[in-house]
């Protein structure tokens, strides 16, 4: 009995100030112990660390690793180029501060091929290093910080609206004309969105898990869940019928705690809305965080504050037909 071969891979990773972390990326990438042919494209844009060069350092040392430039900088971009330099039939995307676990390949092309799914994807596995880094981590993997969102908390294989990063089949990839240069973030939502639109299936495995790096400060997490919020708007305005309960979720409370903190000077009242609110994320962050010792635990109220405040004010202020026209120049 003759086995088929594993298809070929191709592994696409789009790159701006990723010095610190794209050694360990890499290297997670390299011990897949993959059986089929694997190629690794980094496309690096023009940042202010020194990404270009470990880029470069580790092409010289793995003829499998291929660099190539993003001259713009943003992700779709690097995106695009990765792939039009990508020669193989399945295409993993990995992001410079993410790191596969042991298999991921090996599960996603079996998932891929069980499924018959254009794309397989799994759980978003933030870990923290630092206190902060360790909340953020805590209020991501938890439905008071992100809702029901699998990827995020884990659930069910099965067919899913979007999952983390994905593994392609290239020729769907192709059929959808590859993401959409437009978005410069939500792009991963958007191009599943396309690929569902077009009769395929995204599919959602808890088996595949990729170690998440959060943010490390309140202001970086604040610009993080800002932009998070402005192109989800951009998404749900330019794809009708795309946006949920979830989604609105926090601009609805957002403006209800401002409406109840301003109000409540006329009918005190009212205050209880905004004073609900923070009740609720700070016994329900030091509850989830609790597990992880005090000095994390008093930090996930803040994080989880400031995904919610920062994820609605960028979905209410976004300008879709503003950032969709300036992205297309």
């Amino acid at each position: 009995m003759t086995i088929a071969p594993l298809p070929s891979v191709s592994v696409v990773m789009p790159l701006l100030n990723e010095a610190d972390h794209l050694e360990r990326a890499v290297t997670a990438i390299m011990e897949q112990r993959y059986a089929g042919e694997l190629e690794v494209i980094l496309a690096v844009g023009p940042g202010c660390d020194d990404t270009m060069g470990v880029a470069q350092r580790l092409a010289a040392q793995d003829v499998r690793i291929v660099v190539v430039e993003n001259p713009t900088g943003r992700t779709p971009d690097a995106l695009n180029a990765a792939l039009a330099a990508a020669r193989h039939d399945v295409v993993v995307r990995v992001d410079g501060h993410g790191f596969l676990s042991p298999g991921y390949i090996n599960t996603a092309v079996r998932s891929l091929e069980e499924t018959g799914a254009a794309n397989v994807g799994g759980v978003m596995a933030a870990v923290g290093h630092s206190p902060f880094e360790k909340a953020v981590a805590t209020a991501m993997r938890s439905r008071l910080g992100v809702g029901g969102a699998a990827f995020h908390t884990g659930g069910v294989a099965g067919p899913a609206p979007t999952v983390y990063l994905g593994v392609f089949r290239r020729d769907w990839l192709t059929r959808v004309d590859g993401y959409d240069r437009r978005f410069d973030r939500a792009q991963d939502w958007e191009l599943n969105h396309r690929i569902r639109s077009a009769g395929g299936v995204v599919w959602f495995d808890p088996a595949l898990s990729v170690e998440y790096r959060p943010r490390g400060t309140i202001r970086s997490l604040g610009k993080q869940y800002r932009d998070y919020g402005r192109w989800r708007r951009v998404v749900a305005t330019h794809h009708n019928g795309t946006i949920s309960a979830r989604y609105l979720a926090p601009p609805v409370a957002l403006l209800a705690c401002a409406a109840g903190l301003v109000g409540g000077f006329v009918w005190a009242p009212l205050w209880v809305v905004p004073a609900t609110y923070a009740a609720s994320v700070t016994v329900g962050g030091l509850v989830i965080g609790r597990a992880q010792g005090p000095a994390v635990a008093v930090r996930v109220p803040a994080a989880l504050a400031t995904m919610h405040g920062s994820w609605a004010w960028g979905f209410l202020t976004s300008r879709p037909a503003h950032l969709l026209a300036k992205e297309k120049r």
